[in-house]
């Protein structure tokens, strides 16, 4: 397969999963499947919850401004991606995390807004910073491993203190480089777990175990290391990225978010062309605070080709 439909399937595939989710947040598990028994009907990208049909919420959104920072900027520019978050943040999303609102809102510089933040609340292991990694994924892709988990760190900084967070998300750009490099990432987690930081290694090293299911979780899998191991479960578990999408989303709880990450590494996996067009083709991204601009399939794939090049 084409490196191309591959980075392409990453981030198409994420901004679909959140889409689809979204309507299903923090409802109860099996309830997508339960609303639509037949698998491939239409009206499944059905918006509800205050989105619109094929509507992303903040997990897309974040992506997109990542993705326009380093392109713009070529290549990471830590201070402007804080810029841009803050903008998006003072716009009033529909949806922003507790955790990314009161970074972007607590009046500190971009260096020092997540750390005082977790050094007061003592908790900042959320899915936040993973949640907006399709787009970092794929530009950093050509880098080595380090490279890229450094990279991943780095941004996830910006919002989440806790390193737990950086970890997971470092975790997650990986799986998309070897992917885009035609590797099986299941197959490469234990090197890639290898790389973890000692202090977080053990927990991700359980929930990507090939025997751990999202019902052993023993947090929310709004906490990041739940929600990478639901995705890479929904992955594992599955054969097609049809098939990943209702495993991820019948999980219930974050259905967005857990879907975005299993949209990703599924996307990356089966490729662009795995994705149901009845479901991108009804993508639209929001920007608020950016001139009203809405982001759609085609100019997703024009940020793609961008990325990747």
């Amino acid at each position: 397969m084409e490196r191309m439909q591959r980075a392409a399937g990453a981030v198409v595939g994420s901004a679909v999963g959140d889409a689809l989710g979204g309507p299903f947040e923090f409802g109860p598990p099996g309830a997508f499947s339960v609303r639509f028994r037949v698998p491939g009907a239409d009206g499944e990208m059905c918006g509800g919850g205050g989105w619109d049909p094929g509507e992303a919420t903040d997990d897309t959104q974040m992506a997109v401004l990542v993705a326009e920072s380093l392109l713009d900027r070529g290549g990471l520019d830590l201070p402007d991606i804080f810029a841009r978050f803050q903008r998006w943040a003072a716009a009033g999303p529909k949806d922003i995390g507790l955790q990314t609102e009161g970074v972007l809102t607590n009046g500190m510089p971009w260096d020092l807004a997540a750390a005082i933040h977790f050094q007061v609340n003592q908790r900042a292991a959320g899915n936040g910073s993973l949640m907006r990694a399709s787009t970092s994924a794929v530009y950093f892709a050509h880098a080595c491993q380090e490279a890229t988990m450094d990279a991943a760190r780095r941004i996830a900084a910006l919002t989440h203190g806790d390193r737990a967070a950086w970890e997971g998300t470092a975790i997650y750009h990986e799986l998309i480089r070897v992917t885009l490099e035609d590797i099986d990432p299941l197959a490469a987690l234990p090197d890639i777990l290898a790389r973890v930081h000692p202090d977080h290694r053990g927990r991700y090293a359980t929930v990507l175990a090939q025997d751990w299911h999202p019902d052993q979780a023993t947090e929310f899998n709004g906490a990041v290391w739940p929600c990478l191991g639901s995705a890479v479960w929904a992955m594992r578990t599955t054969d097609s990225f049809e098939g990943a999408m209702p495993a991820a989303i019948d999980l219930g709880g974050g259905t967005d978010t857990v879907a975005a990450v299993t949209g990703g590494l599924a996307g990356a996996y089966y490729g662009l062309d795995a994705i149901p067009s009845h479901w991108s083709e009804l993508l639209r991204v929001p920007l608020p605070g950016f001139d009203g601009r809405v982001i759609h399939l085609p100019d997703l794939l024009h940020l793609v080709h961008r990325l990747a090049a």
